[in-house]
């Protein structure tokens, strides 16, 4: 066994968990922020449908002859705004895949580097501040796994929206709120707990 090998990984790992640690709160903020933005997608593609259902002509709005085109194209706009909005906390979510992937390609290309040096009884030895490196690499490579794929259900759901289609655009809110997965980010904190000696013992 190399205790460098040891020690370089260590730090690799510390950092891989620092910036999941980190990435988790930014992760959590921007669903946070997405939710009632979906619901106001939700409200605008009903109030469009009510709009649609309307005959102007037989009520005593008649009387404003563009007015129908003015609510359409103000509903349009802020539409628009409230995707726009979507899509700035999605290019959050998308940093945060692209940062815990990268940390976590980092360890493992040092990880395949140190191969040789490292023995099996280094890597499953578990200590009272340090879980064992097999199973920090594994939480790493659940972590990453999940914020990829739940990134891709999020992106996916987005990209079947457009402003023509009410349907899609009324059943957005639920659908977003399908992909709710609090079983998983509690594994993450529960991970983040396992190593925070770890992550403080420098």
């Amino acid at each position: 066994m190399s205790k460098p090998a040891l020690t370089s990984l260590h730090q690799a790992l510390r950092k891989g968990f620092q910036s999941l640690e980190k990435n988790q709160k930014v992760w959590t903020n921007a669903l946070a922020a997405c939710s009632p933005l979906m619901e106001s997608l939700g409200n605008l593609a009903e109030q469009s449908r009510a709009l649609s259902n309307v005959q102007m002509s037989k009520t005593p709005l008649r009387d404003f002859p563009d007015l129908e085109e003015r609510l359409r194209f103000k509903l349009s706009q802020a539409t628009d705004t409230v995707l726009g909005k979507i899509n700035e906390n999605m290019s959050s979510l998308q940093s945060v895949r692209d940062s815990i992937s990268e940390q976590v390609s980092t360890v493992f290309q040092l990880y395949e580097l140190n191969t040789e040096s490292l023995d099996l009884p280094t890597l499953i030895e578990r200590s009272a501040t340090a879980p064992s490196v097999a199973d920090m690499l594994e939480w790493l490579q659940d972590a990453e796994r999940h914020y990829r794929q739940h990134f891709l259900r999020r992106k996916t759901l987005l990209l079947t929206l457009r402003a023509d289609n009410l349907s899609l655009l009324e059943s957005a809110p639920k659908r977003w709120k399908s992909l709710e997965c609090f079983g998983s980010e509690d594994r993450i904190t529960d991970t983040l707990c396992k190593v925070s000696f770890f992550i403080e013992a420098q």
